[in-house]
């Protein structure tokens, strides 16, 4: 079943991928803050207090059987820079800047966080590398995903067509209303295919991300991806959403390690 219950803590996985990979997508049940984070937000720079944020990750981290201390995470900074863990972050280290990051180190947590932006799991079956990536419309205009995936080629010397690719939650479609500078830009980037993410309704523009990442997978050589098609603006009691909570709200994060 997509989701799993450990105790308090709820969260989403992904079926396209092996049960020896270890991968989570946490929903905001069964942490310690107060609204507007409730409960379980793993953002440290929302404005909740830093305590609950390190008992929520403790929390969800122990809930998959992980230490906390084996997480490598990243500052997300809406681009498409790509990180490639070696060991895990030290706690006391800043996080260097990008939105990609991946392993072969299975004693590395890979972990990012999320309010409607889209996370991208990763997972090359053959070099045993798994990835994550945090795409807004910035990163996915700017090629997050198509960089991800050439970075494991280049680094790991992955194959894509070994790669599973996985789509979490995140703003759907019909939510992601979108103006004239953005959709100029989608244009730029995606070409002739990107009138299939365009949609109009009510005279608004409306931005697939779900899609246009997909095709820049694909376009990369990713056969196999799996859309988890959960809408977080649909679902807030599950999800934390930036844009249907009008920027008050936490983060829900995901993870993945590669398999031991």
């Amino acid at each position: 079943m997509p989701f799993r219950q450990a105790g308090a803590i709820r969260y989403f996985s992904f079926d396209a991928f092996d049960e020896r990979i270890l991968h989570a997508v946490f929903t905001r049940h069964g942490g310690v803050s107060r609204a507007p984070w409730a409960s379980l937000n793993m953002g440290a720079t929302v404005g909740d207090e830093p305590a609950n944020v390190a008992e929520n990750r403790r929390r969800a981290f122990g809930s998959v059987g992980r230490e906390p201390e084996s997480s490598f995470d990243a500052w997300l900074v809406h681009g498409a820079d790509v990180i490639c863990a070696e060991e895990p972050r030290s706690p006391h280290s800043v996080p260097a800047k990008a939105d990609a990051v991946l392993t072969d180190n299975p004693k590395v947590t890979l972990f990012l966080r999320f309010a409607d932006c889209v996370p991208i799991l990763l997972h090359d079956v053959r070099r045993n590398v798994v990835g994550i990536v945090h795409a807004g419309w910035l990163g996915t205009v700017r090629g997050a995903a198509r960089a991800a995936i050439a970075r494991m080629v280049e680094r790991y010397r992955s194959d894509p067509a070994d790669i599973i690719a996985a789509i979490g939650p995140s703003i759907g479609p019909d939510h992601y209303q979108i103006g004239a500078d953005v959709v100029s830009q989608v244009r730029d980037a995606f070409g002739s295919v990107a009138e299939t993410l365009l949609t109009t309704r009510a005279g608004y523009t409306h931005f697939d991300l779900w899609a246009g990442n997909r095709h820049q997978l694909e376009s990369m050589g990713v056969r196999q991806v799996e859309n988890a098609g959960l809408c977080t603006v649909c679902s807030m009691d599950d999800w934390y959403s930036h844009r249907g909570e009008h920027g008050k709200t936490g983060r829900f994060g995901a993870l993945i390690a590669p398999a031991g």
